[in-house]
């Protein structure tokens, strides 16, 4: 495994992280607590340090498994959550990304999570109205201060929301979490150049396009109901399906997908870790591979 400086932060994380939205149940599997464990155990072993998750990734259970398994080893991980998206407390949406409830939300995240700090908290996926709040980041300034987050991020909702990147130093953001992948590479010309200039971390998620990349599926799939790609129109989830059928045509024969698509992102300089969403045992160790290239 190879390390990575997470911008201004210092943190040297792994290429290769782990990405925790499945735990929750959003793509159409329910997890065993030992299930959990084991993947996390092995990503350990491999020299994987970084856990990406949201208390919106199942209303905290992916939290909850992942402060389950690694309960006793916390030293070991540099760990990741986020705020304010799609929590289900019947408020409007806009109230979840305020002061108030965003320090609920910290708080149950870190009772989840069986630890006393956060390594990275982001803001998820709000919008600009949303995210230019003083007194929101002021609330998250107090608790940088206070020691229950060592630093702040920016999960954006897609690449093109710039303004909120060229904005990450007056909000004391420093790493921005963004869309990345060999079909969807937009990142590279929006965040890329303001994130460098702003020595922020990058980190990449859904690397594989969203398991399009894996070269598992074809266009007319259907996916089940409690799949999240089952919400996306047929119309352009083919379409994009066919696009990284047609670059996984670049992959050297002797290379599984997950690990070329994986190795793909992580030739940009900028990117810190890219975290790919590990259904089991195997496919961190596909992943992980990436981390030796």
């Amino acid at each position: 495994m190879k390390y990575r400086r997470l911008g201004k932060t210092e943190l040297q994380v792994s290429v290769i992280g782990v990405g925790t939205w499945q735990l929750g149940g959003g793509w159409g599997l329910t997890f065993e607590q030992t299930e959990a464990t084991a993947i996390l155990n092995r990503a350990h072993e491999l020299g994987i340090n970084f856990i990406d998750t949201a208390e919106c990734y199942g209303h905290h259970v992916s939290e909850g498994l992942i402060g389950n398994a690694i309960a006793g080893h916390r030293q070991d991980w540099i760990l990741a959550t986020k705020f304010g998206h799609h929590h289900k407390n019947g408020l409007a949406a806009d109230e979840n990304y305020k002061a108030p409830q965003v320090l609920i939300q910290l708080e149950e995240s870190l009772k989840a999570l069986k630890t006393d700090y956060i390594d990275l908290y982001q803001l998820h996926s709000a919008t600009r109205e949303q995210f230019e709040n003083d007194e929101l980041w002021t609330m998250l300034s107090k608790q940088v201060e206070a020691g229950k987050v060592r630093f702040l991020g920016n999960s954006i909702g897609n690449p093109n929301m710039l303004p909120q990147v060229q904005r990450s130093k007056d909000f004391g953001i420093s790493v921005i979490q963004t869309i990345y992948n060999a079909v969807k590479p937009k990142a590279e010309e929006t965040v890329f150049p303001t994130a460098q200039r702003q020595d922020l971390g990058v980190i990449a998620r859904v690397p594989l396009a969203s398991g399009f990349l894996s070269g598992k599926y074809k266009p007319g799939h259907i996916f089940p109901d409690n799949d999240v790609r089952s919400q996306r129109p047929q119309e352009g989830r083919d379409n994009e399906i066919a696009q990284a059928l047609e670059i996984l045509k670049q992959k050297p024969t002797d290379m599984e997908a997950a690990t070329w698509a994986n190795a793909w992102c992580l030739k940009a300089a900028e990117i810190s870790t890219v975290i790919p969403g590990i259904k089991s045992v195997e496919q961190i160790e596909m992943n992980a591979k990436a981390g030796d290239m």
